[in-house]
C-alpha cells in the first residue's frame, strides 16, 4: 500500500476519533441550558467532560498537523477556501475553552450566566459547521487549474452542506444527551435518557436524508455500506436510550460516527477535494501530497508515538469513569 493512501486513512481515522470524542463534549455544551435546572446541575454538567474536553481537542491539532505534513496542497487549498468558516470555528473554540476555565472564577450570577451562554455557543456553532464544511468536501468545490479555491463564502451555504451541518448538530446533541445519560445519576440521568429519546426522533430522519442524499449523487460501493451501517446503529439507539442501557446506547451513537466519518472518507478517495469545475483539477492523494521521504518519516514519528497518546487518553478515561451525582458538587 502507498504511503499517500495510508496517511489518507490515518487522518481519516484522526478525524472518526475527533467526532467521536468532541462530539459528546459539543453535545453537552449545547444542552447546557437545557438540563441545567439550577446551579449545581449545571457544574455537574460541566464536570462530566471537565477531565477530557481539552484532551478531546487533541485530536483536532494532530488531523489539522498530519494534513499540513502529509497533504500540503490539501491544506492549503482548505484553509483558504474555508477561511471564514474555519476562522468561526477556531474563535468558537476558544471562546469556549476560556468559558470553562473563567466560569467559576467568580461567584456572580449574571458572570455565569454570561459564560453558560459563551459554551453553549462556543460548541453549537463549530457542531453545525463542521458538517457544512465536510459536506462540500464531500460535495465538490470550485477549485481551478493552480489548485486554488475559486468561490465564495455564500457558495459555501448550499442546501446539501446545510443538511450536513443539522446532521453533524443532531448526532453530536444526541451523543451528548447519551453521554450525560451514562456519566450521571439520579434525576439528571433520567432528565439527560429523556432528552436523547426526544433527539433520536429528530436525529434519525435528518441523518437518513443526507445519507440518501450522499447516496444519490456519490454511488461508492463501500462508502453506501458504510452509511447503511451507520443508519443502523443510529436507529438501534433509540430503545437501547428507552431502555435505559445507556453504555450501549452511547456505543451506538459512537458507531454511527465512526462509520459516518469512514464513510465519508472512503466515498472521497482518491480525491481530497473534488473539484466543480474540472475533474482534471481535482485534489488526489497523488497530486497534494508530500514526498515520499516526508511521508517515511512522519510514518515512524506516528509508530512509535501514537500508541502512546492512545494509552495515555484511555487511562484518563478509566480514571474518570464514576458515575456523577448532586451530592458529588458541593453547594
Amino acid at each position: 500500500m502507498e504511503l499517500t493512501t495510508v496517511w489518507f486513512a490515518l487522518i481519516a481515522v484522526l478525524w472518526a476519533g475527533y467526532f467521536l470524542l468532541e462530539g459528546f463534549d459539543f453535545g453537552v455544551g449545547i444542552l447546557l441550558p437545557f438540563v441545567g435546572t439550577d446551579e449545581r446541575s449545571r457544574r455537574l454538567a460541566i464536570n462530566t467532560i471537565g477531565p477530557v474536553w481539552d484532551g478531546n481537542e487533541v485530536w483536532l491539532l494532530v488531523a489539522g498537523g498530519a494534513t499540513f505534513a502529509a497533504f500540503p496542497e490539501w491544506y492549503a487549498t482548505l484553509f483558504s477556501g474555508f477561511f471564514l468558516p474555519l476562522l468561526l470555528i477556531l474563535v468558537a473554540l476558544i471562546v469556549r475553552g476560556v468559558a470553562f476555565e473563567y466560569r467559576g472564577k467568580r461567584d456572580g450570577v449574571a458572570w455565569r450566566k454570561r459564560w453558560d451562554l459563551a459554551i453553549f455557543v462556543g460548541s453549537l456553532v463549530p457542531a453545525i459547521l463542521w458538517g457544512v464544511a465536510f459536506g462540500n468536501i464531500l460535495r465538490g468545490v470550485p477549485i481551478d487549474a493552480q489548485h486554488e479555491y475559486a468561490g465564495g463564502f455564500i457558495g459555501l451555504l448550499n442546501p446539501y452542506a446545510l443538511l450536513g451541518g443539522l446532521t453533524t448538530l443532531a448526532l453530536f446533541t444526541l451523543h451528548g444527551a447519551v453521554f450525560l445519560a451514562l456519566k450521571t445519576d439520579g434525576p439528571m440521568r433520567v432528565q439527560a435518557g429523556r432528552i436523547a429519546e426526544t433527539l433520536a426522533l429528530v436525529a434519525v430522519p435528518v441523518a437518513a436524508g443526507f445519507l440518501i442524499w450522499t447516496g444519490i449523487t456519490h454511488t461508492d460501493g463501500w462508502g453506501v455500506t458504510l452509511s447503511a451501517a451507520a443508519a443502523i446503529a443510529l436507529v438501534s439507539a433509540i430503545p437501547l436510550t428507552r431502555a435505559r442501557r445507556e453504555g450501549w446506547a452511547f456505543a451506538a451513537t459512537g458507531a454511527t460516527l465512526l462509520l459516518a466519518v469512514a464513510a465519508l472518507f472512503v466515498t472521497l478517495f482518491p480525491d481530497v477535494m473534488p473539484s466543480t469545475l474540472d475533474p482534471a483539477h481535482s485534489l488526489t492523494v497523488h497530486n497534494a501530497s508530500s514526498t515520499p521521504y516526508t511521508l517515511r518519516v512522519m510514518t515512524w514519528v506516528a509508530v512509535f508515538f501514537t500508541p502512546l497518546v492512545l494509552l495515555y487518553q484511555g487511562w484518563t478515561y478509566w480514571v474518570f469513569r464514576k458515575r456523577l451525582k448532586l451530592s458529588d458538587i458541593p453547594g
